[in-house]
């Protein structure tokens, strides 16, 4: 398996994978993360064009999953009711920090185990300072990012309908306070 960027040619297929994705969150008790389509065309199009979409692929290129990752400041971050991991409390990330974001992870169907935490991982050794948010009811990811050593920091509560997501971050411990 590697990571790639998003191009145009694979908009189908990322957005089987989201559909598959929406599918299986409805059949196992949550049907609130991703309701209405999302996420829409038009964002994963957006994605692309800014080079923050990503694909995995398996050897003979086929999608396997997708998500959008930045290292960037994510302002609905700021809202966080709870604390961020040492050095990381201030609204722009603390110190100065930088840290990745990763939205929209989803796997197709039939996707075989462990892509999932390729993904998360790859983000990870991109930037060693790393924040995701999930729904309450994501009992897979939130299995999986306990997993992988994310730890719980709060809620974020940013969504125009009043919802909110639980966030977790993970980071290197070497890093003290800056990257």
């Amino acid at each position: 398996m590697r990571i790639r960027k998003t191009v145009a040619a694979d908009l189908d297929a990322v957005m089987r994978i989201y559909a598959e994705a929406r599918a299986f969150m409805c059949e196992n008790g949550n049907p609130d993360q991703w309701k209405d389509g999302y996420p829409l065309r038009e964002w994963i199009e957006d994605d692309i064009e800014g080079h923050k979409s990503y694909v995995c692929v398996d050897n003979a290129g086929i999608v396997l999953a997708v998500f959008y990752f930045a290292v960037e400041r994510e302002a609905v971050y700021d809202t966080l009711e709870g604390k961020w991991i040492a050095g990381d409390d201030n609204p722009n990330g603390g110190n100065g920090d930088t840290y990745g974001v990763i939205h929209r992870i989803a796997k197709g169907a039939n996707t075989p185990r462990g892509v999932g935490r390729f993904c998360i991982d790859w983000c990870f050794e991109q930037c060693g300072n790393v924040k995701i948010d999930t729904h309450e009811a994501n009992a897979p990811m939130l299995r999986l990012l306990e997993n992988i050593g994310f730890v719980y920091c709060g809620i974020v509560r940013y969504l125009i309908d009043g919802g909110e997501r639980v966030a977790f971050q993970k980071r290197r411990k070497e890093q003290g306070n800056s990257l």
